[in-house]
């Protein structure tokens, strides 16, 4: 036993020369980075999960459109957003219905193009960082299989060089060599599955985005929502959001 091999994995990343040393580096940069997004994005998951829902209730428990966004007029959730953004719309389409405009676009066609542009810049904000994860969690065990080729390729030459190929000399070198795709498979197991939790995340919110928009732009485009929620039942059935009201929402 006292002349086993002793492993040292920071000694052979360092005798194996810049190349390992690289790879090493390589591996740890991109583990800092998948777990600063990791970290970043599901704060920001459950975070934005948390106040849409909020807003909806409340947005579809006001009385009116000015009253629904009077307390959420600097929120930052996808859907006060996209209700800003969609009142804003119907407002400019009511203003300058009258210099052709109803004649190039209607007031439906007018909201609904809002609606989706902001979907997809919606969409395109949720996926920021999610193809860094993709990159690591598919790129870092092949990185970590580079480093164990030139891992082995190196304790091999080293080996041959001395002369002494027997079974302790060769086994040591090749199993610390192992250590550099063990390396890759530890950044890549975590970025992978935080990035199908994001994805999921991310999927589930655009779908609530996607129902609010239809339900605001029943709301907007008819004067009455499609689904009557119980507090607002009197405004809804006292009559149509008119122009006043919009602009009111808008000031």
């Amino acid at each position: 036993m006292e002349n086993g091999y002793q492993f040292n994995s920071l000694t052979f990343i360092n005798d194996s020369g810049p190349v390992s040393m690289m790879v090493a580096l390589l591996l740890v940069g991109m583990s800092v980075a998948s777990w600063y997004l990791i970290i970043v994005k599901t704060y920001q998951a459950i975070s934005l999960r948390k106040n849409s829902n909020a807003f909806a209730r409340d947005f579809w428990d006001a009385p009116n459109l000015a009253a629904a966004l009077s307390e959420h007029k600097k929120a930052t959730t996808p859907l006060s957003r996209l209700a800003n953004q969609s009142i804003e719309a119907a407002q400019h389409h009511e203003l300058h219905a009258a210099k052709r405009l109803a004649d190039v676009c209607n007031q439906d066609e007018f909201i609904a193009r809002a609606m989706r542009r902001n979907i997809s810049d919606e969409s395109a904000a949720l996926e920021s960082g999610l193809t860094v994860l993709a990159s690591v969690g598919s790129v870092s065990p092949f990185v970590g299989l580079f480093g164990t080729v030139w891992g082995i390729y190196h304790a091999l030459a080293s080996i041959s060089l001395s002369g002494q190929a027997t079974l302790d000399k060769v086994a040591g070198p090749v199993g610390e060599a192992l250590i550099m795709t063990a390396l890759g498979l530890a950044v890549a197991i975590p970025a992978v599955l935080a990035y199908n939790a994001l994805v999921r995340s991310n999927r589930v919110l655009l779908g609530q985005l996607e129902s609010f928009a239809h339900d605001l732009h029943t709301l907007l485009t008819t004067g009455v929502a499609l689904t009557v929620f119980p507090q607002a039942n009197a405004q809804h059935q006292s009559g149509r959001h008119n122009a006043a009201q919009l602009k009111e929402a808008s000031a």
